[in-house]
């Protein structure tokens, strides 16, 4: 039996570089890799071997015989992947069935004497920990992990919903790094604002890698939104993950409907914690206070409210479908709009919108408060922009305008999850439009020694596993400086710079 890959696949392609029959694709030298919601497995061409299983960070992947309830479909959405594609030879053989090999390709060739760097790496979320791996892994670089957090794993520790353990996983694979002999971990000190300079980190390191990230969450631009009771869903995922920066009491949850603005997976994990059996996330990293607060809550349903219809929501449709299985929880379609019901009907088997077959739709009466009949529900509207959140003191309802006309929606608690943004660091250059800092393939325009990596660099779009690829292009380039002499000397010593992280940290 074959192996398939399931919801949590990351993405960051170590199960493809382990496969000996090349049967997983997207690779990363493929146009389509980035490009799909996670990667795929050849039935046809899969011996069996397990590789893949074991190298997998999130444990993503299993024996088809062994999957069961929802992970179940898995099987036929990665045999789907390759039905109609050019990925096989067209003639069936006896045996496994081995894809194309590309050319062997050697990006990196580095001087037989070339020396240790030292490089600080401002960040452990998954960027700046891809790309310390690279370097430990590769080279003999000295690093310097920085964070301005009190504990390492930036967004794997607190923007991975806490139901989420699998991906959380992906935390355990950097964690051996932090504990290297050449690195030298720095918790508790801030790049700027009372902390170390971009100028001091240059005088103290061969090259500065930052992978802050983008912390930003995107506003509505609508009135009202700042009113209490609004605020930014990956703020409440960071409230159930106990990130410091979140008060305890940050949540009340005392409305029994809550509006989640945003199609994207953010949403959809938001939406799934307000609304799952709290007894469910008993075991799970949640924060206590989080899951005491979920169990007083009083919520029992959830409005996820997307601009654009079904076919071109920003969510996955693994976390969708992960939906459909949830334990006491109903899906309704608010069909408020023809297009809506026309887009979900008419969508093909591959497309996100027909996973929404089968699921109830009706014309939601928003006058009428939710059912009270024990069961708690998620609501989709689509084709629904907010106009304005209506309140005095705190949230009261949602205006919401469309195609089809206006509608307000009551709501005690408005989580906008519409994207996030890189905020400027003092130092760098920062191209407002993008929320990014200008770079060429990670090297920072103007400032030699300095690169970007993960969403300061590309803008806040992919998962985790897109931040290898990423990471690989940026040390790439730091490297390809390293080794042309193009890199600034340090001034200062490894030693001089712990006594200055020393005195700066919190």
């Amino acid at each position: 039996m074959a192996f398939a890959i399931t919801q949590t696949c990351c993405s960051d392609a170590t199960c493809v570089s382990v496969c000996p029959v090349n049967c997983i694709h997207p690779t990363p030298e493929e146009r389509a890799f980035g490009n799909t919601e996670m990667l795929h497995i050849d039935p046809k061409s899969c011996i069996d071997c397990g590789a893949c299983a074991d190298a997998c960070p999130v444990d993503a992947i299993f024996p088809v015989e062994r999957l069961t309830g929802g992970q179940r479909e898995y099987a036929r959405i990665n045999a789907a992947y390759y039905e109609g594609e050019d990925h096989r030879p067209e003639q069936p053989v006896r045996g496994p069935v081995f894809h194309d090999w590309g050319a062997p390709s050697f990006d990196r060739v580095l001087p037989a004497d070339f020396g240790p760097l030292r490089v600080a790496v401002v960040g452990t979320g998954p960027a700046g920990m891809y790309a310390a791996r690279d370097l430990l892994l590769h080279t003999p670089a000295e690093v310097t992990l920085i964070d301005r957090l009190p504990v390492a794993g930036g967004l794997v520790r607190y923007g991975v919903a806490p139901d989420h353990p699998s991906t959380k996983k992906a935390g355990e694979s950097f964690a051996r790094f932090l504990t290297h002999p050449r690195v030298r971990l720095c918790l508790g000190l801030e790049v700027g604002d009372g902390g170390v300079t971009a100028d001091e980190l240059a005088a103290h390191h061969d090259a500065v890698i930052y992978a802050v990230g983008a912390p930003e969450a995107r506003r509505l631009g609508v009135p009202g939104e700042d009113r209490p009771g609004s605020v930014a869903a990956s703020e409440f995922v960071a409230w159930c993950n106990g990130h410091p920066d979140v008060a305890p009491d940050a949540f009340e949850l005392s409305a029994d409907r809550v509006v989640v603005v945003g199609n994207g997976n953010v949403a959809l994990d938001a939406a799934r914690l307000l609304v799952s059996d709290p007894a469910t996330l008993q075991g799970t990293p949640i924060a206590a206070h989080a899951l005491a607060g979920l169990r007083r809550g009083k919520v029992r349903e959830v409005v996820v409210l997307g601009r654009r219809g079904p076919q071109h929501a920003a969510y996955t449709r693994p976390e969708l479908l992960a939906l459909k299985h949830l334990s006491g929880v109903d899906l309704l379609v608010d069909d408020h709009d023809p297009a809506v019901g026309a887009a979900i009907d008419g969508a093909a088997d591959q497309d996100k919108a027909a996973v929404l077959k089968g699921v109830r739709r009706e014309a939601v009466d928003w006058s009428l408060p939710p059912a009270a009949d024990g069961r708690r529900r998620i609501v989709f509207r689509f084709l629904s922009a907010p106009a304005e959140v209506r309140g005095e003191e705190s949230v009261r309802a949602v205006r919401v305008t469309g195609a089809a006309g206006e509608a307000e929606i009551p709501a005690g608690t408005v989580l906008r999850a519409v994207g996030h943004r890189g905020t400027p660091l003092d130092g760098l250059p920062f191209d407002e439009s993008t929320g990014t800092v200008p770079n060429d393939r990670g090297r920072v325009t103007g400032r030699p020694g300095a690169y970007v990596v993960g969403w300061i660099k590309r803008g806040a779009s992919g998962g985790i596993g897109a931040n290898r690829v990423c990471a690989t292009e940026t040390v790439g380039s730091l490297l390809d400086d390293a080794a042309s002499g193009r890199l600034p000397a340090p001034t200062g010593s490894a030693r001089s710079f712990r006594r200055l992280a020393r005195r700066r940290g919190r």
